[in-house]
């Protein structure tokens, strides 16, 4: 959703701040971010040079029009702004990082809560506290003592699938679910119910829809997406748009909708190999054809911002791509709304860091996301760079141009403050029941059949029934990432007030019936049922986070199989219900089955399975399946690219599959459960070779320091790193350890990587190496992934002392050593690291995870 690197990531990070097994740096999750970490540069491929053909994108008959007199007041407010005024307009920092004192002196054009951000740093702010906050700030904004201008924030936040930041609010089922929907009437009723619940907050402004086209199911961020084809996305888009913001004839941002933004711009969801900010290498008409078909159906409806994608296009990152952000959207599709950044994707940009980026404006972003105390000195440098003549004072005016005529028709200058306005503070409404029952018909028109062998399906309730499976009675599980918290985690039942599980769904349904229901997570029931319904699937995550190897389910760990298959031995009918985000490779799992239910990630309402799922007690259909694959389901673990209008399309289940009662059942319990290699499984990884290769970055820690690598020669404490010439000029680097504390080079990532299939290919990691001075103490190779615990190394002191000094040589290390430590390699973070507490000199070059070489590595553990 959006985007966000959400402070929920720094307590991850912590993991990656490890100097050997024992000695930790705390980042944590408070306002004392390390810098460095905040302002790394993320390697990306090198741009390519293309012809651009503008005659490809349309230009748009939007529906608002310029107002004359809006447009009047622009001009008179531009007359009497200062630079510094008009440079906060453009700054966008984050609750936790701003006061309301800040918010005073400087009036901020807007802020946002990120992911897993609540008022007060309280998971259980109630909506009062939402609301005080709110307040605070819009008074702290129109107070003109300090800065000398009353101008109206905006608070952004990101209600990606309902209030989903909100302890109470109703959760709807995520894109992907309400795209097998396939109800666009519905999806608007649901943004209007998401609007209503986001202003009783006092909140403006909403970071949805997400309108990116999937293409690769690896992609961590595919369940928001609505289908892998752009026919639904744009329209979805139109209609999510128009139930956040009122129809623009009608009820255009009326007190109870909000400002929408569809993002992210553009082809976010076309990155090679599913990596989420990576590289979209499609053609400029694919471009349009695939991946802007959200932005032709949201900005048709009138939307009013877009966010800028953190994704490059034909390696330019999108948050600087001139020719994107202003030629096309804006000057060709003709937005005159604004363009806001992604969680500090400005500091993507080559040669730009979170702090300082003109690029980015000049591209045509118009409000920096600027998260942590990054936002000072990016505001400090802006107004340096307009006083150079780098930023030109019309692009300046163009941005605060756009910002304030989107809250000119927003009425934001002549409504009540938030505390005031018509529906704030009505906490009634906040998981309403009639918001819930939206909420419960999207989860029943969401699931989809995939199998139903002798029409097992619908069960009576009056029969004996277990509920099984670790997702049957669990709220978090089944909501996903974005629920809450950043990635999902941590919530438990109780941090759900008004909802209801899948189990509890079905346990009221039966008991009214007068049936039995057992609930037992693992299957060992007390009594003997009729019929096991089974609830199981992926864990919550979100961006960066979710990015997988494959698409096999429980890869290396079979115990939800094992489930299902213990149950069939005991004569037992197996229901499945399947909790993803994605289509996945479940062909075991489904041969298991004697019933396969899609439920996608449902949301709060889990009792909308049981209607679809449970007869009435006279064994009469309550609701059928309704719900159609909007993503073609794989028939092999590496089928992640499998598309509809695919020229070889042949997917285990076609785009459209959807049984209802009373079909013919197509899936019999003999799928092929073989797992095949992909076509590069025994190509190596290269992690370093001349520079760091993305998605990781040099890094340098010693003691308590941490510092990203982004020059020739960087000292911090006891460690000195130098760029030195091997083969060719800077392709290697040279490592003085002085000895007076730990330290360590490594390289590492903003977020886990899935390398099993190293793992699984017996893979060593390689490097050449070229000891210049003894060590004076023992030396280490480290491998660490986000996991607790998890910071593995192993010891190369003898290995190291047995080189020649001044002699390039291989050192290898077995990737079992590792993972026998407890490394789980699914979840790398940092993929190579020397650390040393001494004294000594050591050149490295030419970093990767090869495969085969395993046992024949200069440290093998077979």
């Amino acid at each position: 959703m959006t985007t966000l690197k959400k402070h929920e990531n720094k307590s991850r990070l912590a993991s990656l701040l490890v100097l050997g097994a024992t000695s930790t740096l705390m980042v944590g999750c408070n306002q004392a971010d390390n810098q460095a970490v905040a302002e790394q540069e993320v390697p990306q491929s090198k741009p390519v040079a293309m012809e651009h053909n503008i005659d490809i994108w349309p230009e748009l008959n939007l529906p608002v029009k310029k107002d004359p007199e809006i447009e009047r007041k622009i001009s008179e407010y531009l007359a009497k702004m200062t630079l510094e005024q008009k440079v906060a307009q453009m700054i966008q920092p984050e609750i936790r990082d701003i006061t309301v004192a800040d918010m005073r002196k400087y009036g901020f054009g807007s802020y946002l809560n990120g992911g897993g951000s609540f008022p007060n740093n309280d998971k259980h702010s109630t909506p009062d506290d939402w609301i005080n906050l709110a307040e605070a700030m819009y008074q702290a904004s129109m107070d003109d003592s300090e800065d000398g201008i009353a101008i109206p924030t905006m608070w952004g936040t990101d209600a990606v699938h309902g209030h989903n930041n909100v302890i109470g609010a109703t959760l709807f089922p995520h894109n992907i679910g309400l795209g097998a929907a396939n109800n666009p009437e519905l999806l608007e009723q649901i943004a209007a119910i998401t609007a209503t619940e986001v202003m009783v907050t006092g909140i403006d402004w909403v970071f949805a829809p997400t309108v990116a086209v999937v293409r690769d199911d690896r992609w961590g961020r595919t369940y928001e997406g609505y289908s892998e084809d752009p026919e639904i996305v744009r329209e979805y888009s139109a209609a999510i748009v128009r139930g956040l913001q009122g129809a623009a004839e009608k009820d255009f941002l009326g007190d109870s909708r909000v400002i929408s933004t569809v993002k992210h711009f553009v082809g976010d969801g076309g990155t090679e190999n599913g990596d989420d900010q990576g590289n979209n290498l499609a053609s400029e008409q694919e471009l349009y054809d695939i991946h802007a078909q959200g932005y032709v159906g949201g900005l048709s409806a009138g939307s009013q911002s877009v966010m800028a994608s953190f994704n490059s296009w034909h390696g330019e990152k999108n948050h600087g791509n001139k020719y994107l952000l202003t030629d096309v959207l804006k000057d060709k599709m003709g937005f005159d709304g604004f363009v806001v950044g992604d969680w500090n994707g400005h500091g993507q940009i080559p040669g730009c860091t979170n702090d300082n980026c003109s690029q980015t404006i000049n591209a045509g972003l118009d409000i920096f996301m600027v998260p942590t105390d990054a936002w000072k000195p990016l505001y400090e440098n802006t107004i340096a760079q307009v006083k150079s003549g780098e930023i030109p004072m019309s692009r300046i005016d163009d941005a605060v141009s756009r910002i304030l005529r989107v809250k000119l028709r927003a009425g934001l200058f002549e409504k009540p403050s938030p505390a005031n306005r018509p529906v704030s503070g009505k906490l009634e409404l906040i998981g309403a029941a009639e918001h819930r029952a939206v909420a419960r018909q999207a989860v029943r028109e969401s699931l989809v059949l995939l199998k139903n062998k002798g029409n097992v399906l619908p069960l009576n309730p009056t029969q004996k029934i277990l509920m099984a499976g670790d997702g049957a009675d669990n709220i978090g599980k089944q909501s996903g990432g974005w629920t809450i918290t950043w990635q999902g985690t941590g919530n438990t039942n109780e941090d759900f007030p008004g909802g209801t599980s899948i189990y509890a769904g079905f346990e009221k349904a039966v008991k009214a019936a007068g049936g039995d229901i057992e609930l037992a997570a693992d299957g060992n029931y007390k009594v003997k049922p009729d019929v096991a319904v089974v609830v199981f699937g992926e864990e919550p995550y979100a961006e960066g986070i979710g990015d997988i190897d494959n698409l096999e389910y429980q890869r290396g760990n079979k115990k939800d199989l094992a489930l299902l298959k213990k149950l069939k031995a005991e004569g037992i009918p197996v229901v499945s219900v399947f909790i993803s985000g994605r289509p996945m490779w479940v062909n075991a799992e489904l041969n298991a089955s004697d019933a396969f239910v899609a439920a996608w990630l449902p949301g709060s309402e889990g009792q909308g399975i049981a209607d679809v799922l449970l007869t009435n007690e006279k064994g009469k259909v309550q609701h059928d399946f309704v719900g159609k694959l909007s993503f073609s389901w794989p028939k092999s673990a590496n089928q992640a690219t499998v598309n509809r209008n695919d020229e070889d399309y042949a997917p285990l289940l076609p785009y459209g599959f959807g049984l209802q009662y009373g079909d013919d059942n197509v899936l019999a319990d003999d799928l092929d459960e073989t797992v095949t290699k992909s076509a590069d499984a025994d190509q190596p990884l290269v992690l370093f070779e001349h520079a760091a290769k993305a998605p990781w970055a040099l890094t340098m820690m010693s003691g308590t320091e941490v510092s990203l690598v982004n020059s020739s020669v960087v000292e911090l404490g006891s460690i000195k790193l130098q760029t030195m010439d091997k083969d060719v000029q800077e392709d290697a680097r040279t490592i003085t350890f002085a000895g007076n504390d730990k330290a360590m080079v490594a390289l590492r990532g903003n977020f886990v990587e899935d390398l099993r299939r190293y793992s699984e290919n017996q893979s060593a990691i390689t490097l050449l190496v070229r000891k210049d001075q003894e060590f004076s103490d023992k030396v280490y190779l480290e491998m660490h992934c986000d996991e607790e615990g998890c910071q593995t190394r192993v010891d190369i002191t003898e290995k190291m002392a047995g080189f020649t000094i001044d002699e390039w040589q291989v050192l290898s290390v077995d990737l079992k050593c590792f993972t026998d430590q407890g490394l789980n390699i699914a979840r790398t973070t940092l993929p190579f690291g020397i650390s040393t507490s001494g004294s000594g000199i050591v050149s490295f070059a030419d970093i990767k995870l090869a495969p085969n070489k395993a046992s024949t590595a200069l440290i093998s553990c077979q």
